[in-house]
């Protein structure tokens, strides 16, 4: 094959992945938890903290998050994404969090109906505690960006393509 054509070939393979990754998106969320936000928002007292970073793909309904806490006065019991619900509302679980494991990383496969809730801010993080049953520390999951998969596909390409540019003057800065 020549050059010529595994250009081609390569240029080809990217538009089509493009296009097809359009309709995908991968948006983040973030949260933080405290003391102040439990308990229907009259606070527990707690002097423990957390933050959350979590991503949704629409292309799969897949939900991740990254979930952290520390100085908690209780020991945890169980954690989980509650909605929907207002800040300061309660509501029923919709997702648990491993709450065995600090940071907790995990997944799940959504419902048209918990994204739509999760994108409209009705989420919150709970972490329950032996100090405070009901949860010692809670934080609102907010919208942070939208990033479209044809913009990282182009990004990545545009990087490759910069690469082989590089490459190809330094072969004819060593020829010449």
């Amino acid at each position: 094959m020549t050059r010529k054509t595994i250009v081609v070939a390569v240029a080809t393979a990217l538009l089509t992945v493009c296009g097809a990754a359009q309709a995908a998106h991968i948006t983040v969320f973030n949260a933080l938890l405290d003391g102040d936000q439990a308990n229907m928002g009259l606070g527990t007292g707690s002097t423990g903290t957390g933050a959350a970073t979590m991503t949704f793909n629409s292309d799969t309904n897949e939900f991740s998050w990254f979930v952290a806490w520390q100085d908690l006065i209780g020991t945890v019991t169980v954690a989980h994404f509650h909605g929907p619900a207002e800040p300061g509302m309660n509501a029923g679980v919709e997702v648990a969090i491993d709450a065995m494991s600090n940071p907790s990383i995990g997944s799940a496969i959504l419902s048209a109906d918990q994204a739509s809730d999760l994108f409209a801010g009705l989420w919150y993080i709970n972490i329950h505690s032996t100090f405070e049953p009901g949860g010692e520390i809670r934080g609102q999951v907010l919208q942070v960006s939208a990033i479209p998969l044809p913009a990282a596909a182009w990004l990545l390409a545009s990087a490759v393509a910069g690469l082989g540019l590089i490459r190809r003057r330094k072969r004819n800065t060593a020829l010449g």
